[in-house]
């Protein structure tokens, strides 16, 4: 601990979103002390409600935003090598609509998007004949041309999670559920109190304060810091649909909208189709954000207009939304507010530094932190240098990032499991999957069977690993069996999560030693 009395931390984090999560996991490897403090769950806003993809935004090169766009190539990369079971190649089909963008456009804009980031690892882009092609089999027959390209899918709230922890690993104290009452400045140190669920407030002190707190960015300036953050942050509502499976193959798609937005219909949870999304200013609260019937309405027309099959608003079988904090470059179209972000960095002569994130995406969110760390640097006087370009995050040291030849190694050593147990196992936890199963030998071994592939050794590892304090999390975010289990399992798990606090507050251990804290 260094200067500010006993128990200062170096960096106090506001906000456990993927950019909170980044930088505290960066913070944290350059060896300083950081505490991390978020109002609900790990990636329980924003983060968690994106469209899944680690991409260069290739729309982006119509408003020239060419920094970001190769920034975000070359992080889609860093990423594919740093969680390659969490993060995959996907590929796009982009149909050729005549009454949108011309197609030498299109060609010019994917030729750029090949070539911008450095592209190592994923396949170019190419013209797809859509009479003859595989993929051109679910859309209506006007469309005879195509183009296709790569980008990445991303289990997004894992891959917080993932950060997370490993910046627990390096010591960072990470509090969730946890709000932020109040800072002000002491000096060259930050007093803030903070609230627990549950418990009583208490008082800590920070060389640092970091404002990572996503939608209540502008809300933690003004109300809790006490400084004027009006006009800084536009937020931009974003929503989402799910439906049946409309398509097979494991390619996705991109339509082109009359209005020069596009929409994405991407294979989900292998049962279903994700579609979205929309693009709509937003003044209520970030925590109530919802889907409206017109965004349904707008999700709805704009893939019907390509695919055969009709998308109507009784398919859907989800919905969610999440809150953009963009900073706010006065664009008139929300669809046209940067999606890059910025670094605001107060630090007075002899005061102790803040420093507010508005924007970014999660594609770029590991720079993002290296780069908010590095801004804090000098006052906190970091010599270290950035390191995680090249660090796998937990689950992702998988040898040449060779996912399959991962999960067959699984399958191998672990025969007993079922086949999709074994590749839900992998997808989510990576080489920690082997944490997870410890030294069970069969299906019994795993306690408590609570039906659709939930076991109880899942629960207790993602309870003593991942943050997991209630159902919802495990079943929205660490994982999405919520879309598969049914009412049997779900209310199986609810009890047995009920049976957990109980023993906790009972002062038994509420978790298997043989489930600890990873060394």
């Amino acid at each position: 601990m260094r200067a500010g009395g006993e128990g200062a931390v170096d960096i106090l984090i506001v906000g456990g979103g993927v950019n909170g999560a980044g930088i505290a996991r960066d913070a944290a490897g350059r060896g300083l002390s950081v505490l991390l403090c978020e109002q609900n769950d790990l990636g329980s806003g924003t983060s968690s409600a994106s469209t899944k993809l680690i991409h260069g935004g290739l729309r982006y090169l119509e408003h020239y935003e060419f920094r970001l766009v190769r920034e975000a190539l070359i992080e889609r990369e860093v990423l594919l090598r740093a969680a390659p079971h969490i993060v995959w190649p996907l590929r796009f089909v982009l149909p050729h609509n005549r009454s949108m963008r011309p197609a030498w456009l299109v060609r010019l804009g994917l030729f750029l998007y090949d070539h911008l980031g450095g592209r190592e690892l994923l396949p170019g882009s190419r013209s797809v004949d859509l009479r003859s092609h595989p993929s051109g089999v679910p859309l209506q027959p006007q469309f005879a041309k195509a183009f296709e390209y790569s980008d990445c899918w991303v289990e997004d709230a894992r891959l917080v999670v993932l950060t997370a922890m490993d910046a627990r690993e390096r010591g960072a104290d990470i509090r969730t559920r946890t709000r932020c009452l109040s800072a002000r400045r002491d000096g060259d140190i930050w007093r803030v109190r903070l609230a627990p669920e549950g418990g009583e407030e208490i008082e800590v002190t920070a060389r640092a304060l970091v404002n990572a707190a996503g939608p209540w960015v502008a809300d933690v300036l003004n109300a809790r810091i006490g400084l004027n953050a009006n006009g800084a942050v536009r937020l931009i509502k974003g929503s989402h649909i799910v439906v049946p499976r409309l398509f097979e193959g494991d390619q996705a798609y991109i339509f082109q909208n009359d209005d020069r937005r596009i929409v994405f219909a991407i294979p989900y949870e292998g049962d279903y189709t994700l579609i979205g999304t929309t693009d709509v200013d937003y003044d209520g609260d970030p925590a109530a954000v919802a889907i409206a019937e017109d965004e349904i309405a707008y999700l709805c027309r704009a893939v019907s207009g390509y695919f055969k099959q009709p998308v109507t608003p009784d398919l859907i079988v989800w919905t969610y939304s999440g809150v953009r904090p963009l900073y706010d470059d006065k664009s008139k179209d929300a669809s046209a507010v940067t999606r890059d972000y910025v670094l605001e960095l107060d630090a007075p002569e002899g005061a102790a530094p803040l420093l507010s994130v508005f924007g970014g995406k999660i594609t770029t969110f590991r720079r993002l932190a290296e780069q908010a760390v590095d801004r804090l640097a000098a006052p906190l006087g970091v010599s270290a240098p950035p390191w995680t370009a090249d660090a796998p995050l937990p689950g992702g040291d998988i040898p040449n990032a060779d996912f399959d030849a991962f999960l067959a190694g699984l399958r191998r050593d672990r025969p007993w499991l079922p086949a999709s147990l074994a590749r839900r196992y992998a997808r989510a936890y990576g080489t920690r999957t082997g944490d997870l199963l410890g030294d069970a030998g069969s299906l019994d071994q795993l306690g408590e069977d609570f039906g659709d592939g939930l076991h109880e050794a899942e629960l207790r590892y993602v309870v003593a690993r991942e943050f997991v304090t209630v159902p919802e999390d495990f079943f929205w975010r660490r994982s999405k069996m919520g879309l598969h289990a049914g009412e049997k399992a779900r209310s199986a798990v609810a009890a047995w999560f009920a049976r957990l606090g109980e023993a906790a507050g009972a002062g038994r251990p509420a978790v298997a030693a043989s489930i600890g804290k990873r060394a």
